[in-house]
């Protein structure tokens, strides 16, 4: 499964996605104003055309993940399709650029900028005089103030999900002319190019009930390229048309349909012309790629049956296969003939719809690069072994990011680079690789931290299979630690030897058995442990090569108080979800090598999230958080200091892996309230620099953005970091063709 799609900045930080699409610290001293990296690692992929280019109407077909339950991005509900429908049809003041950075939106925005620090803060906005409401009122101070005292959190009639940024306002007030908006902020505010992006009408945002009710399945009044025409929930789509009242460069399109469709039916509504642009997951790409190109291109003449016909090679089969086949088919055996024949007609039929199936995805090409999010090992340290700072600095310091990087994106041609930051990702000011401050992997440190925490290996540890038997059983029959003297006993415990105290072996500890076991309950079933030790086999008679290297042993587990380490690692099993899988089974690997064991449990999607992120249900797991342009308002409630509550119940925020500091917090507030720009970077830096530090939260890679798009479809399918332009999507004229990038990375 995946949460993909990053929309309107009011709701970037909302939502935690969760797949292909966790997280760790550099010396304070490398906290510079200096940008090390001025270019994100991939750039958009859109197939880029002049708009002369591009024919006037048409309807593109998008595949979303959701009808949304609300049009309100300022909703706890709202989702990435909010988000999507906001972008085509509300005003921005601000939008992202190629880079990550915000970027004036100049068919709203003419300026901006802070005119007073002293004694106040105050920004004026001058506003494109053509800029109106789909119901000819002019876009102004009206609206704005509408939006500030919805937002603010003053009024809890209010449902809204957040209040960053507005809850600083102390006024709003027309300017010198109607097209002047002047914000008075009561503290400073270094994002406030965040504010009124989108911007709703006062229509929406006047009353709490409008506010809280009437956009939640319509749009009446709208201010974008296009308009929301209807949201079907029986068909499952929004449906968006031209606003005949904008005033910018006219949209190309004359509708687009945002339509519902799960990840793993889309290649089917790809093929079936259902579609023109959705994305995708690596086997649907590796699908289309394969679709695409150029057909027949292998060398030499198809194998030929007995029937003259190629069909044999096209089904993978091999001559005396098909020789056999058909002989069988025309011998003198009545029945076996029927049943061969049968057989042979079912072939063909799966072969031709094989073949039209790529027919009608050669139609469609693969446009790539990076999501402006990024994915994270989260380390859970509210209980358990992973309330230990020191453990999950073992844990950290264990995995190697480059790796666990490249096993994801190195099969997709995108630039597998390991993310150093939570606050910013490469190319956006923010970012500087802050990984320094935990530590490069290095497993003999690692298993220092362990040891300094009281993890060691030796001592009774319940052997996994033997554990599952006794509990599923006979639960009243449990073990005391056996005897001291013996290597396994009878209460299904077995104590680690001198041998592997000393030096890590597991030579002789007489459980090869027990490891094959559970490597086939690994392979079949939806929860194993990877905290074991395999053995290696073989045939009788089969060597391997003069040379080669022998396998590495696993680390001796290790324990304490009788208890081996073992961490609940949960994760997602649905459709989409198989890079993390990947990455899961790998990070297992890394832990089991520092004697740190991991129990997988899969759950369904739709309670990954709620019953077990969120719930903190969990030791390990991966889900990813979209990138902001603007770091100290968005990422603060990620990293925050979990608080009590006055229930008595913890309040996290956003922060679940509940591991946060009184530095951190005093570091973004500080980032959030200078209006130097150098300075932010520096706070944000630092404050990055402790996160790590604290080893609640490892990022991984970039996620990959792969999109499936009609060929001739143009501005439009992986926009990286870029807010899409919609009113330029559209379908080439006939001879017309769009730009693709020369390589991935941005040049």
């Amino acid at each position: 499964m995946s949460h993909v799609g990053v929309g309107p900045r009011a709701v970037m930080r909302s939502v935690a996605f969760l797949t292909a699409g966790a997280l760790a610290v550099p010396a304070l001293a490398a906290c510079t104003s200096e940008e090390p990296k001025g270019k994100p690692l991939a750039g958009r992929d859109t197939a880029a055309a002049a708009r002369a280019r591009v024919s006037d109407g048409g309807t593109l077909r998008w595949a979303a993940d959701s009808v949304p339950e609300t049009l309100n991005a300022y909703q706890s509900d709202a989702d990435a399709t909010t988000a999507r429908v906001a972008q085509a049809v509300l005003p921005s003041m601000y939008r992202m650029d190629e880079t990550g950075r915000p970027a004036r939106n100049a068919d709203y925005l003419e300026s901006a900028e802070v005119v007073d620090t002293e004694p106040k803060q105050v920004v004026v906005y001058k506003l494109n005089q053509q800029a109106v409401w789909s119901d000819g009122r002019e876009i102004g101070a009206a609206d704005f103030a509408a939006q500030w005292r919805a937002l603010s959190g003053k009024d809890s009639a209010y449902w809204t999900a957040r209040n960053a940024g507005y809850d600083r306002i102390e006024k709003i007030e027309r300017g010198g002319d109607d097209l002047e908006v002047k914000v008075t902020f009561s503290r400073p505010y270094a994002d406030w190019k965040s504010l009124f992006s989108p911007l709703y009408p006062k229509d929406v945002m006047g009353t709490p009930d409008a506010f809280n009710d009437g956009a939640r399945r319509q749009l009446k009044v709208t201010a974008g390229p296009f308009a929301v025409q209807r949201v079907d929930t029986k068909e499952d789509e929004v449906v968006l048309t031209g606003n005949p009242r904008w005033w910018g460069e006219p949209a190309k399109l004359e509708q687009i349909v945002l339509r519902s469709v799960p990840r793993d039916k889309r290649v089917s509504q790809l093929a079936s012309g259902k579609l023109d642009l959705a994305e995708i997951d690596p086997e649907t790409a590796e699908e289309v790629t394969v679709a695409a190109g150029p057909r027949d291109a292998g060398t030499g003449t198809p194998l030929m049956g007995p029937e003259g016909s190629p069909s044999a090679s096209r089904q993978g089969r091999s001559a005396a296969q098909a020789l056999r086949s058909w002989a069988i088919a025309k011998g003198s055996d009545e029945d076996a003939a029927d049943e061969e024949t049968l057989a042979r007609e079912e072939r063909e039929e799966t072969l031709a719809k094989r073949e039209r199936r790529q027919r009608a995805l050669s139609g469609f090409e693969v446009r790539k690069s990076l999501e402006p999010a990024y994915t994270q090992l989260a380390l859970n340290g509210a209980d358990g072994p992973l309330a230990d700072e020191r453990v999950r600095r073992a844990v950290a310091r264990a995995l190697d990011r480059g790796k666990l990087a490249k096993a994801v994106l190195g099969p997709l041609g995108l630039p597998a680079e390991p993310v150093g930051s939570h606050v910013a990702l490469a190319g956006q000011p923010a970012y500087s690789d802050g990984s320094g401050a935990l530590g490069e992997q290095n497993a003999k440190e690692a298993r220092a931290l362990l040891a300094d925490a009281g993890w060691v290996p030796g001592g009774p540890v319940k052997k996994q299979k033997e554990a599952e038997k006794a509990a599923g059983a006979e639960g009243d029959k449990k073990g005391d630690g056996g005897d001291d003297k013996e290597s396994e006993g009878d209460d299904g415990t077995y104590i680690v030897g001198e041998d592997e105290k000393n030096d890590g072996k597991n030579e002789g500890d007489g459980r090869d058995d027990d490891a094959k076991d559970d490597g086939a309950d690994q392979e079949s079933g939806e929860k194993h442990s990877s905290g074991k030790n395999t053995a290696q086999g073989g045939a009788p008679g089969a060597y391997a090569p003069k040379g080669t290297a022998a396998p590495a042993a696993a680390e001796a587990p290790v324990a304490k108080d009788g208890k081996a380490l073992t961490l609940r690692f949960v994760l997602p099993s649905g459709p989409g979800s198989d890079a993390l899988r990947t990455v899961a089974d790998r990070v297992s690997d890394m832990l089991e090598k520092i004697g740190v064991g991991t129990d997988i449990t899969k759950v369904p999607d739709e309670s990954y999230f709620k019953d077990h992120i969120a719930s903190g249900e969990y030791d390990l797991a991966l889900y990813s958080w979209p990138a902001s342009a603007y770091p100290a308002t968005d990422a603060r409630p990620i990293y925050a200091k979990p608080v009590p509550a006055a229930d008595g119940s913890l309040n996290v925020a956003q922060n679940y892996t509940r591991v946060g500091t009184d530095q951190v917090d005093q570091l973004f507030d500080r980032a959030m309230g200078t209006l130097d720009e150098g300075e932010a970077r520096d706070l944000l830096r630092k404050a990055d620099s402790r996160i790590w530090a604290a080893a609640g939260s490892i990022p991984l890679y970039q996620r990959p953005q792969l999109v499936a798009a009609r060929k001739n479809l143009a501005n439009a399918g992986a926009f990286g970091f870029e807010t899409p332009v919609y009113q330029d999507m559209g379908f080439l004229k006939k001879g017309a063709s769009g730009s693709r990038p020369s390589a991935t990375p941005s040049s």
